[in-house]
């Protein structure tokens, strides 16, 4: 029942991560939604527009007017005896009208008018890259850049840039278009057209898509440099409820994945291909877990708070032949900090010990002095050890029950062949593992112990983070750890300083270096 039970919630998992994905792979680009046909109906007859050369011809009443007027940037031109008469947006075939009912609402009613657009011809412009149908488009020069590109069949998803289009003339590069200005701001500078032109909508960008709890629900394309969550943020807009966002991606040629509180998604790098999740995730409901050792894949992920190991060990893409499961144990920070707290009792003990020594001579009272000053400098050291907070797992099926703490780091050694012997021998190294071979095998072969040797206390520090003593079923993967003797007349100081000893190598798997004690 339990196998089947597995077996459907690994189903409905990965229906989940594909179901994730497939909605990310149908998220269009940002800005998709410009080429909809509306730009490529361009305005039938064309129109007057700011730069346009009009021919004029004005007779008949008061006024006698004969030249050409180029219409300025506030869509005018300057007439004489007339002054500024708005032109811009007329239509080129309703001018002669338009213009006559101007000059009447003048005083000039009388006035006979004859108007030519010179630059009313249309233009054949070129249109290629990445685009859905490159090729040669008609319109006028005066229409906008993204008229010509939704005659092409707008920017091809696939390939084209949205922020990287140029306009080439005679070889040259006479603007470079960005679309998103104009997307989100309606900012697109003017650019007048010319028979002969040619678009080239650029090669796609670097994308990351974001999905979830946003405004903006597409795949963004960076430019060069600033593919940065801060950028993500501004493009997607998140949502006020949006608390965490899930980033997968890849990473040195693996798949990576992670979850992260929002606010540090301003700090990441982002990489092409990039998927953010942005989520409503309320506070406690989910906490974070990391794998670590012979393992592929996801390494850092989401789980219900209050899951147990059991929920999530299956799920984890192991190396192959490498992963040694029967090693796996847990880096927990709140054993970490008890551990902490424990060396940092015994380390308080000692100091009192060293402190209130007795001396029965000012010899040995000099010799008190001394040694406790080794010894402060003995505690400033072990007081910066850092411990793992290991938690040995017995790998039976009370092991799955492990309820998991926020921050847990899950560790699958990888199988090794060779016993790494340290500490207080004369040639720490490591050295192939037979079964043939004992404690005294190992630590002959490391040169044997050193004069400071503590042949009483040799810890055999096992893959899955049990440790036991002098040599006991020595397994491929060990290591061997020499601790060193604690000489002193004073009793009570050589017990204190011993159990600091032990600690921090059962902590740590480190042996830290002794005071010289009289």
């Amino acid at each position: 029942m339990l196998n089947s039970f597995r077996l459907i919630f690994a189903f409905l998992l990965v229906g989940l991560v594909c179901g994730s994905a497939r909605a990310a792979d149908n998220v269009q680009p940002y800005g998709a939604n410009l080429f909809q046909g509306n730009f490529a109906k361009g305005q039938d007859g064309g129109a007057v527009a700011p730069g346009d050369r009009v021919v004029l011809r004005l007779w008949g009443g008061a006024l006698n007017v004969d030249g050409t007027f180029t219409v300025d940037a506030q869509g005018r031109i300057d007439l004489p005896e007339v002054g500024p008469l708005p032109v811009a947006g007329l239509a080129h075939d309703k001018l002669v009208d338009d213009l006559r009912s101007k000059l009447a609402a003048t005083g000039h009613a009388d006035t006979q008018v004859y108007v030519a657009p010179l630059d009313a011809r249309p233009v054949s412009v070129f249109v290629t890259g990445g685009v859905a149908k490159p090729g040669r488009y008609t319109g006028s020069p005066n229409d906008p850049v993204l008229s010509f590109l939704d005659k092409a069949g707008g920017i091809d998803p696939s390939r084209g840039s949205y922020r990287a289009v140029r306009l080439m003339r005679d070889g040259n590069v006479v603007s470079s278009l960005d679309l998103y200005p104009f997307v989100r701001r309606g900012e697109l500078p003017a650019v007048r057209l010319l028979e002969g032109d040619t678009l080239v909508v650029g090669d796609k960008g670097p994308t990351v898509t974001a999905t979830g709890a946003v405004r903006n629900a597409a795949r963004f394309e960076f430019l060069k440099g600033q593919a940065t969550g801060a950028t993500l943020m501004e493009l997607a807009e998140p949502e006020r409820q949006a608390s965490h966002i899930s980033l997968n991606g890849t990473r040195n040629g693996a798949p990576y994945a992670t979850y992260l509180p929002l606010k540090e998604l301003r700090h990441l790098t982002l990489e092409d291909g990039d998927r953010v999740q942005f989520m409503a995730d309320a506070t406690g409901a989910t906490m974070m877990i990391e794998v670590q050792g012979a393992v592929r894949g996801t390494s850092r992920f989401p789980v219900r708070r209050g899951a147990r190991l059991k929920d999530v060990q299956n799920f984890i893409a192991v190396e192959p032949g490498r992963a040694n499961l029967k090693a796996m144990y847990i880096k927990r920070k709140s054993v970490a900090a008890r551990q902490k707290k424990a060396i940092a009792d015994s380390l308080r003990r000692l100091e009192e010990t060293a402190l209130t020594a007795s001396s029965s001579s000012s010899e040995e009272s000099q010799i008190r002095a001394k040694e406790a000053e080794m010894i402060a400098k003995f505690v400033e050291r072990a007081k910066n050890v850092e411990p793992e907070g290991v938690v040995v797992l017995d790998n039976g099926a009370a092991s799955g029950k492990l309820a998991l703490e926020d921050g847990d780091i899950i560790v699958i050694p990888g199988k090794s062949d060779v016993v790494l012997v340290s500490g207080e021998v004369m040639v720490p190294q490591a050295m192939l593992w037979s079964e043939d071979k004992d404690l005294g095998d190992y630590v002959k072969g490391a040169g044997g112990y050193s004069n400071r040797a503590d042949r009483d206390h040799v810890l055999i520090m096992h893959q899955n983070g049990s440790v036991s003593q002098n040599g006991d079923a020595i397994r491929a993967g060990d290591q061997i750890l020499v601790l060193p003797k604690v000489e002193s007349k004073n009793m009570q100081a050589v017990k204190d300083i011993s159990q600091v000893l032990m600690q921090v190598a059962v902590s740590t798997g480190a042996v830290l270096g002794l005071p010289f004690l009289q």
